[in-house]
């Protein structure tokens, strides 16, 4: 880890210089959030993450890719970041999948993730709706890697493996009807043999979400620590937030130091890369608050005025009008509500809503 560079800032600092690197300018049609993916959870989401930034989804595939959960990502882009994500060692594949269902397939590291991803690529040879993919699956792999559910009556592989080994088997995520489809990616490639280009997702997560430190990459990663710093980057620069070390690209020093919040009105989605990072306590030091922000089941939006999250949202469908209630923390000054206005039509859009209706908790 360099230590070359070395600069102190505050919080505020640091969230403006996240703020222009998400691109909610909307200066490009293809925003740097699109290095680490956008997340779809809740279903619909990514897109409205994508608008938020004058982006959409025009080029991009839904896989399973960070932590199991669905992503868009660039379809060209695919191949490599299978192989960045590829387990680093044994002990990375099994803080992955560490989950009390199967405490011995666990220990099958890398072989576990291999195992899953030549089952899919014999079973999903055309769309597939999820549950018959899964009892496939569940077949071919070892025992160990399965675990018997009382509710479905059947003996199932674990959702967590299932789900991370899902882009090395080479399966895109597609909806029908409200069920979940898996189906063969357009350009296959083959299931990686080695981790490569790591490093590169380490340098993305600093760079979007940055300055920070290992601890905050590997809950990103869903692996440990450890893992993280055997693939550090070296180009690295350290930068210390309100006393805290943490490291940043040193490529992007000079647009940390120039970092200021901007003028801007946003509706980010529940799941939005912006709410990825994993240092929740400096992006919203209320901890009410964040408990509101980050719920576990059915979180809400997030309102970002300037650098700052200053309240939550929340929209409801009936039939093609939207009503849209934020719930500001404070005070929204008379610009801002105006501007609302037209953010919430963005969302709108996004969600294929004719019309909106926005209200004020």
């Amino acid at each position: 880890m360099s230590s070359a560079h070395r600069i102190e800032v505050g919080r505020e600092q640091v969230l403006a210089h996240r703020v222009a690197a998400h691109g909610f300018d909307r200066s490009s049609l293809a925003p740097q959030v699109l290095d680490l993916g956008v997340q779809d959870t809740p279903k619909g989401s990514a897109r409205a993450a994508l608008a938020s930034r004058g982006a959409s989804a025009d080029g991009l595939d839904l896989v399973w890719s960070f932590r199991g959960a669905p992503h868009l990502h660039r379809r060209a882009a695919l191949p490599a970041l299978a192989t960045a994500l590829w387990p680093v060692d044994d002990t990375d594949a099994t803080a992955r999948i560490n989950t009390a269902v199967i405490k011995e397939g666990r220990r099958l590291g890398i072989g576990a993730f291999r195992a899953t991803a030549d089952a899919f690529r014999e079973v999903v040879t055309a769309p597939m709706v999820r549950g018959e993919v899964s009892t496939a699956v569940s077949r071919l792999v070892p025992a160990s890697l399965t675990y018997w559910c009382d509710v479905c009556g059947a003996q199932h592989i674990s959702g967590l493996l299932f789900q991370q080994a899902g882009l090395f088997g080479g399966i895109r995520v597609d909806a029908e009807g409200g069920r979940t489809l898996l189906a063969p990616l357009e350009q296959r490639f083959p299931v990686p043999s080695t981790a490569t280009g790591t490093d590169g997702l380490v340098r993305a997560y600093l760079r979007l979400l940055g300055p920070a430190t290992p601890a905050d990459v590997a809950k990103f990663l869903g692996t440990k620590p450890t893992v993280v710093k055997a693939v550090w980057p070296q180009d690295l620069a350290e930068v210390w937030v309100d006393g805290e070390k943490t490291w940043l690209p040193a490529s992007e020093l000079d647009a940390l130091r120039a970092a200021k919040s901007r003028d801007l009105v946003r509706l980010l989605p529940p799941g939005d890369p912006f709410l990825q990072a994993r240092d929740r306590g400096r992006l919203v030091p209320d901890k009410d608050r964040a408990k509101e922000i980050w719920r576990a089941i059915g979180g809400p939006g997030a309102l970002l005025v300037g650098s700052e999250i200053a309240g939550t949202w929340r929209a409801k469908a009936a039939g093609a009008k939207l009503d849209l209630t934020v719930t500001p923390f404070g005070s929204l000054s008379a610009a801002v509500r105006r501007t609302l206005e037209a953010e919430a039509g963005t969302v709108a859009s996004a969600r294929g809503a004719a019309e909106v209706r926005l209200h004020f908790a």
